[in-house]
């Protein structure tokens, strides 16, 4: 499996130059079975990103543009009435029959339609009208956001951001990546050559086997400790949630998974709490005053909540 993913990951590359640690964060979530939230300036290939992913993985993929007039039953689809049949007929919707969902620029839609995607994310299945609609699997949401700033958006409501696995950035580019982008593009868009390296039984086996890798007791004091200190942070209003805890056991051993193991280490929860868990914390209103970030509060855990033994 070590070898597959390492086939997907360079693929992956030749698209979204100069961003690797973003692509292995990505593989990881999707192992993990989770949702991605990419936040970020426009232009600098978020979408590219989720498009080369479903087609590097041969996977199913929707895309729907999130505007101010978006409905949740564009979401989740409904019910019309059909009169050669007598009967209501299910109208499907964006999550229906889809492995990779891609909802871009979630920000800019209204609160109700946002809220349409939580069943689908948390439960994998739709309810319209008393009748519920499973998700095909693997089914996996990455919703793109510019930043607040950005005219026209407006937050997420934080019971919709813990629904999220990571919150991921990509970031500008480096010179060099730069300069390659700008050559490769002379010769056609990178996204028409991408090769299909793998299939959605594949996905499955790779989620199965995350689901395999083994998390020492040591390490899940770890984690445990490290929420609780989120939740009694001096600079916090909301600190790590359950879910959130348990989504950092998941991504640890997806993080395990990518680099060849079947255990887990101290390494891989430190790798990946900050994308796990940043946009789960609530600064206090002391923290805003005094320029305190959530970068900076993650960083504030890691240092003083003390690491296990070395675990195996």
């Amino acid at each position: 499996m070590k070898q597959l993913l390492d086939q997907i990951r360079l693929e992956l590359s030749h698209v979204i130059v100069g961003k690797d640690a973003v692509i292995d964060k990505l593989l990881m979530s999707l192992l993990s079975d989770g949702h991605i939230l990419l936040d970020d300036v426009p232009g600098v290939g978020k979408t590219t990103l989720a498009v080369a992913l479903s087609k590097t993985l041969g996977l199913n993929y929707k895309r729907i543009q999130f505007t101010p007039d978006v409905l949740p039953s564009d979401i989740v689809g409904f019910s019309m009435y059909d009169r050669e049949r007598g009967a209501f007929r299910y109208m499907p919707g964006a999550v229906t029959g889809t492995n990779l969902l891609l909802g871009d620029e979630i920000n800019r839609t209204s609160s109700k339609t946002q809220s349409a995607l939580l069943e689908a994310m948390e439960e994998r299945q739709a309810t319209v009208d008393g009748t519920v609609y499973p998700m095909e699997r693997p089914f996996c949401v990455i919703a793109t956001q510019n930043q607040i700033g950005t005219a026209g958006t407006q937050p997420l409501p934080h019971a919709q951001l813990d629904r999220f696995l990571v919150r991921l950035s990509l970031g500008y580019p480096d010179f060099d990546s730069q300069v390659k982008l700008l050559r490769d593009r002379q010769k056609g868009n990178p996204l028409d050559s991408v090769r299909q390296i793998a299939e959605k039984a594949d996905v499955l086996r790779m989620q199965e086997a995350v689901s395999n890798v083994s998390v020492h007791e040591k390490l899940l004091a770890y984690i445990t400790r490290l929420s609780i200190a989120s939740r009694e942070h001096p600079m916090l209003s909301l600190g790590i949630s359950p879910r959130g805890a348990l989504f950092l056991s998941r991504m640890a051993r997806a993080c395990a998974c990518l680099r060849g193991r079947d255990f887990s280490i101290v390494e891989d929860v430190m790798e990946v709490f900050e994308d796990v868990c940043a946009h789960r914390l609530l600064l206090c209103q002391r923290a805003r005053l005094e320029h305190v970030t959530e970068h900076d509060v993650i960083a504030d855990l890691l240092k003083s909540v003390p690491q296990p033994d070395k675990v195996k």
